[in-house]
């Protein structure tokens, strides 16, 4: 098992984060591309173990580590709004 813990973290909040936005285009385009970005500037946690798995739950329960995670999904739903690639 290797895998950057990130994507589920990411995968996790996105939804949550989404739901506060009405005007957005929600298509799997625009998904992907948030997504894409977020990761794109997030440090990635790589795991290899369960342990590793493990260890990266406990990181997410950090609140500063959940909210800097949020603000940069944030970020990326703003940049994917302004300029939208499925048109």
């Amino acid at each position: 098992m290797l895998k950057n813990y990130m994507e589920e973290v990411v995968e996790f909040l996105l939804p949550t984060v989404l739901d506060k936005y009405d005007n957005i285009c929600k298509c799997e385009r625009c998904i992907r591309d948030i997504k894409a970005l977020s990761l794109n500037n997030l440090k990635p946690l790589y795991v290899a173990t369960e342990k590793g798995n493990i260890y990266a739950k406990v990181k997410e329960l950090n609140t500063q580590f959940r909210a800097d995670t949020i603000k940069v999904i944030t970020e990326a739903i703003e940049i994917v709004c302004k300029s939208p690639r499925h048109i």
